[in-house]
């Protein structure tokens, strides 16, 4: 069954009172887990990083947003509780070393790696030391990239997964890259998935039929909303559609069908299939032509439509009105 992952990130603006309103919201959507982002600003950025886009009016500084992104351990505490609660699985992002602390204290059960952190490999160090699952985003990663960080994890012995992402926010169709996601199962053998930023459903439904075992979008309660994040993402009511749609696929997964068989149709196409039929009125000696011929149900009443090749050239034996069906014994 597809694992799918509604992430919040910073959607809730730094409040945790819309952020417990996330919780319950998303709960009632189907997925399986909820992921934020532990933002520690003093430990991750500095005044001098550069806002990616410039989407807010009261942060000067990029530092100054992730600052305002910060929760106490205690309301990651609350915040995780809340999760369980409703039976959200809880995940949250470390960008740093102090985070990964703060998530361990907090109890989180694996580890959601963002793509501008794959060559971080100080941070993956300091999670491969917790032995938990890591389910990396390879959005801004080469192969090559890719490469060092799959051996970096291996060395250690770490449980982990990859999603196929591209980092453009909204991600057009052109950017999707559905052919690496087998290219990433042939390579590493593990378990893939899909990250998105469409900020549309059928990204991730056709993801989910192209064999993504893990999905994960951005979450808001309405486009419109403040955040770097809101126009890349998908509503509530969209991630129930979405939901409710990759169930229904992942299902149809586990169930191949054997078209060497067809057993099951057995009495279908004898009401489907069609019998040879005279289209006129034809004297007995007639030879048969193709324009002679029609086909007409049921299937059971002489020859079959598919053996008109063999009645063609052949004498009729009697008399046949318009529309009879054409027997074995009319045939000479």
């Amino acid at each position: 069954m597809t694992y799918i992952i509604a992430e919040i990130a910073q959607a809730h603006e730094g409040s945790i009172g819309i952020l417990h309103s996330y919780i319950d919201a998303v709960a009632k959507t189907g997925v399986d887990a909820i992921k934020f982002q532990t933002h520690i600003a003093a430990a991750e950025s500095s005044i001098h990083e550069p806002f990616r886009v410039k989407f807010s009016k009261q942060d000067k500084t990029r530092f100054d947003y992730w600052k305002r992104m910060e929760f106490s351990l205690e309301q990651w505490h609350h915040i995780k509780e809340h999760c369980d609660e409703v039976g959200l699985d809880f995940l949250s992002s470390p960008f740093s070393n102090k985070a990964v602390d703060l998530l361990e204290e907090v109890g989180v059960s694996k580890y959601k790696i963002g793509s501008g952190e794959i060559t971080n490999l100080l941070l993956l160090e300091k999670i491969a030391k917790t032995k938990k699952p890591v389910i990396i985003s390879s959005g801004m990663s080469s192969f090559d990239e890719l490469d060092t960080t799959v051996d970096f994890l291996k060395g250690r012995e770490v449980d982990f997964s990859i999603l196929q992402c591209t980092t453009a926010y909204p991600t057009k169709p052109e950017q999707y890259g559905f052919n690496v996601i087998k290219e990433l199962k042939d390579r590493y053998k593990v378990k893939v998935g899909f990250s998105d930023h469409s900020s549309s459903i059928e990204t991730s439904i056709a993801a989910a039929a192209l064999g993504a075992e893990i999905l994960e979008f951005h979450v808001v309660f309405d486009k419109e909303m403040f955040g770097p994040d809101s126009k890349s993402s998908l509503t509530i009511s969209e991630t129930t559609e979405l939901v409710r749609a990759v169930r229904k696929i992942s299902t149809a997964l586990e169930y191949p069908i054997n078209k060497h068989k067809n057993d099951q149709f057995f009495e279908l196409k004898k009401i489907f299939e069609k019998t040879l039929a005279i289209n006129k009125d034809l004297k007995e000696n007639h030879i048969l032509t193709f324009d002679d011929l029609e086909a007409k149900k049921p299937r059971d009443k002489g020859i079959l439509a598919n053996d008109f090749k063999n009645v063609i050239g052949k004498k009729i034996t009697k008399d046949l009105k318009k529309w009879d069906f054409l027997t074995i014994d009319d045939i000479t």
